[in-house]
This record gives structure tokens, sequence and C-alpha cells, in this order.
């Protein structure tokens, strides 16, 4: 289960919780303009825009999570079990496997119509990576610096959502969780009326309970509410260190904590990553289960006209600054 968002200050900002029982090792990978992204079944595109991103490499091959080029567009995938529907082959499409969805569009758009123009042609197609790594079911959040849309195939077909609150979490699809959002307009940021009885002299006897009814519990469901709930109240300054700050702490609303989530055995689903990427400046931010401090990796710092995939391990360790 996962929870990506947008934000925007004076600079915009794309990232997501990725929860997981497991780890795959996953590192910050920057892809250069000429690096060759191979793909199964469409020509090959050897010069294209950099990206910076969550990936796991196989083969080298990066496997992206969540990444942004350095035009400012910004995609994640996140998990659709159930609801994902990959379709056969077609001619005259653009069949495209679901592990290369992600380096298919940010290698080439710069922004939402040119995704939107890409989309019209593409047919997501079920090839598994390889025998170790099958497909996975996922849709998708594109996003530039304006707008963001919603990806996703299921059986009735390739569905293009305007996502006007900059949000995806899991299931259900996308309609039904803006849908969703109808049962709670009565949440306030200020405190409440009594409409319940002019007969009760009813007490406020508590700061935020204009929010009461606002989902606590970690279903995917629940995390669109709160998720959106708390993004579209969110203020901050618009400085790289409060924009920041600010975006960390909506993730931080939904994010998951080792034992409230039980997998069976011994295994927890766990935030094992979060992230926030500044789409104007290229940089990547991150924090993991274990390490709260934010590390941050600047794309424009590397060699972006190279061949070969950059790769930086994550900290996972805790990072404490002793004060005395």
């Amino acid at each position: 289960m996962c929870t990506a968002i947008t934000y925007n200050t004076k600079d915009h900002y794309f990232g997501r919780n990725l929860d997981l029982e497991f780890s795959y090792n996953e590192t910050v990978t920057i892809t250069p303009r000429n690096y060759p992204f191979k793909f199964r079944k469409v020509n090959d595109i050897n010069k294209h825009y950099a990206i910076i991103g969550m990936a796991y490499v196989s083969d080298n091959y990066p496997l992206y999570y969540d990444a942004i080029n350095e035009k400012g567009l910004g995609m994640a995938g996140l998990n659709f079990p159930t609801n994902a529907d990959y379709k056969e082959e077609e001619n005259n499409k653009d069949n495209i496997a679901p592990f290369e969805f992600i380096p298919w569009v940010l290698s080439q758009c710069s922004n939402i119509e040119e995704v939107k123009k890409l989309l019209n042609k593409i047919n997501i197609v079920k090839i598994n990576f390889s025998e170790q790594l099958p497909t996975s079911p996922l849709h998708w959040i594109i996003s530039d610096k304006e707008a963001s849309i919603t990806v996703e195939s299921v059986k009735d077909g390739l569905k293009i959502y305007d996502n006007n609150v900059g949000i995806l979490t899991n299931n259900p699809t996308f309609d039904i969780h803006m849908f969703n959002l109808n049962n709670y307009m009565n949440l306030s940021i200020e405190q409440p009326k009594n409409n319940f009885s002019k007969k009760l002299n009813l007490d406020i006897y508590s700061r935020g309970m204009g929010a009461l009814g606002l989902p606590g519990d970690l279903s995917s469901a629940s995390r669109f509410v709160k998720a959106t709930f708390t993004k579209m109240n969110s203020i901050s300054g618009n400085s790289e260190s409060e924009s920041i700050s600010q975006f960390f702490h909506i993730l931080g609303s939904v994010d998951q904590q080792r034992g409230c989530v039980h997998m069976g055995e011994d295994k927890y689903e766990i935030t094992i990553y979060s992230s926030c990427c500044n789409m104007d400046k290229g940089i990547y931010y991150y924090t993991t289960y274990e390490n709260s401090q934010i590390t941050a990796i600047n794309m424009h710092n590397e060699n972006l006209d190279g061949e070969k995939l950059i790769n930086y391990n994550l900290i996972k360790g805790q990072q404490i600054y002793m004060q005395n």
C-alpha cells in the first residue's frame, strides 16, 4: 500500500510513501540522457530527458517506483490489486509493459499535455520483467507543475482521470475515491457549531473538533481522504526548508508503523521510505523507516549527459544530532 501526493509553494513538489512488508534494496537512481532505454515491444530510446527517482535496478535496468525528469514531470506507480488489468498486444499501439511505463513517459514527455497525447496510442501489456520479477498490479499518478492525472488499465480499458486533488493511494478505482470525498464535506479546520440539536447545550471541549470523522485507519480509502484533507488545507512558507518539511508532514499523516498492519507470520507493512521531489530544481529528498533525517540528492550535480546509471544507496540508520 502507498500514498502519493503533490504540493505547491513557490516551487512544485511530488513524492510518495512506499508501504510494504519488505524492501528490494532500492536506490536513488539517476538515469542520464544517453543511457539506452530498451523496451520489449517498441523502439529503444537512446537519447532522452534525464530522470531521478527511487528504483530497484535489475540487470542494469531501473525499475522505478517514483521519479521526476529534468523538465519537472513526475510519475509514481502504486499497488492496484484485483483492479489492474493488462492487455494483449495490439497492432498500431505502443505496447508498453508496466515496468516500462515510467521510463517510457518520463524519457520523452515534459508536461501533462504531452503525456495525454502519448497515452492516446498506448496499450499496457502483461509482460513480466523476468521469471523472478513478475508483473505488479499498478495504477499511476503523473504530475507536472500545474496538473495531475491518474492512469488505470482496467477490464474496461485504459482510464485517464484528471486528478484535481493531486493525491493517489490504492484500491478502489480513482473515480470511487473522488466520489467518496462527498461523505466528508462537513469536515472543517474551524471549530464546529452545534447543529445536533438546539435543545442541547453541547460543549466544544477540544481543539480540532471540526474534523471529527476524518478517517485515521490505514486502509487505502481512508488514507486518500486523510491525505487529501491534510494536503488541501496545508499552509507553509515558500522556502525550500519550509516546503519540504510540510511535504513530509503531509505524508506523515498517513504513514504506517510496524505492528499495525499484520501481513502474516512475522511480517508487518511499514512505510519503507518517503520521498519528496523538487520538480523545479531536480532534487530528490527522502527519509526511511529507521532514518527520519531528510537526505537530498541533486540530479544536476551529476553528469546528465552520461550513459551509465548513477545509484545512491539509501541511508537507513537513524541519524541523531547530539546537541550536548
